[in-house]
């Protein structure tokens, strides 16, 4: 576990709070911009690499703030190229991070919180319950790492890192504020650059959030569906005893149209044999989307000790498939990738505290999902 130094972690910062930062500090606001370069673009952690940045600044920096990213307990290599790294939080919880190359793509899968409290059935990551949020610093220090990594420093170019999407452990927008800050850095010219398009958070369908996120941020969305009613979703994603389907679409569906582009929703959907993949569900789901401009990816099933799930078979793949292509929709099947490593959708675990203090964790943010107030808990920055 790192210990906390008591100074200012830079590296979380948005460009607007280090710009405020600097003027509590007694310096002008083009400082902001010099060191953002020097730490998202060039990858430093050490003031005294800042050239252009003045000795007598450079002490009072490394007397009032520091650069610090979450550790790196290890990074595993999968024979088709997939990368995952498990990084160390302040909390003592290990988190795990997923970097796919496909052809010029080159996505990054990004943690939000140690464990999750959601408990969607077939997500190994529910099952470790829930540790803590992510710091702003620790989601971006993610995208940090993966590009030093990459040797993507100095920038340039041609990056390693193409897309991010929020779809590693954890429910985003339970970590509201820290994720929205974070996303800003991925997509800010002077942190990552990303397109608005390309930068991605996944949800399982916390409604007053997804309401709140067009007034912060333009982010593509994606909701996890992953059942076609709300008997069969009750089973599966909790969540939706709080927010059924409905309510959940119509938020969906005016969080795009609030972004004033054609953009479509991003539908990911679980393929569970013989519990979610009959052509009836296909044929619901179709009935279900008829009103929603979206995107289907569906995502068969990948396997973990004691889930009591299977992977459907590739032809009851094909069928749902065909249905949904037949009705119109845009469908992919998802490759599933870095297996060996346990880096596929769905198997990432971490490493959380120990069980007691876990579960009582876990217990305690289960309460406050269940109360109306979770909108201001889950906003509330660590």
């Amino acid at each position: 576990m790192t210990e906390s130094t008591g100074k200012i972690n830079l590296l979380g910062l948005t460009r607007l709070e280090m710009e405020k930062f600097f003027e509590s500090i007694g310096e002008k606001r083009f400082r902001a911009g010099q060191v953002m370069k020097w730490i998202h673009h060039f990858g430093v952690d050490n003031f005294d690499a800042m050239t252009n940045v003045g000795k007598a600044l450079r002490e009072k920096l490394q007397s009032r703030a520091e650069i610090r990213g979450p550790e790196v307990v290890s990074e595993d290599i999968s024979t088709d190229g997939t990368r995952k790294w498990v990084v160390r939080v302040e909390s003592g919880s290990c988190v795990e991070t997923v970097y796919i190359p496909q052809g010029k793509r080159g996505t990054l899968c990004v943690s939000s919180q140690a464990g999750c409290a959601l408990d969607c059935s077939f997500c190994s990551t529910g099952k470790q319950g829930f540790n803590s949020n992510l710091t702003a610093a620790e989601v971006i220090g993610q995208v940090w790492i993966a590009n030093k990594s990459f040797g993507s420093v100095p920038a340039t170019v041609d990056r390693a890192i193409t897309n991010v999407v929020m779809m590693g452990m954890g429910e985003p927008l339970l970590n509201f504020d820290n994720v929205v800050a974070a996303m800003h850095l991925m997509m800010d010219d002077l942190g990552y650059g990303i397109s608005k398009r390309r930068v991605t958070l996944s949800t399982s369908g916390v409604v007053p959030m997804i309401d709140e996120l067009s007034k912060h941020i333009d982010v593509s969305l994606a909701l996890s569906l992953h059942a076609p009613n709300d008997a069969l979703r009750n089973q599966l994603v909790p969540i939706n005893k709080k927010y059924p389907l409905k309510m959940l679409l119509e938020s969906c569906r005016n969080y795009m149209s609030a972004l004033g582009e054609k953009r479509v929703l991003t539908i990911e959907y679980t393929l569970l044999k013989d519990i979610n993949d009959k052509p009836e569900h296909a044929i619901e789901m179709i009935e279900l989307l008829k009103d929603t401009p979206c995107k289907v990816n569906l995502i068969p099933f990948n396997p973990f000790p004691h889930s009591g799930y299977e992977r459907p078979s590739n032809n009851a793949i094909r069928r749902f498939q065909d249905l949904l292509h037949q009705a119109g929709f845009n469908v992919t099947v998802r490759t599933t990738r870095g297996e060996d490593i346990d880096a596929a959708c769905g198997q990432l675990v971490g490493q959380v505290m120990d069980r007691t203090r876990r579960s009582e964790r876990y217990i305690a943010v289960r309460e406050l999902s269940a109360d109306a107030d979770v909108v201001q808990v889950a906003s509330a920055r660590n």
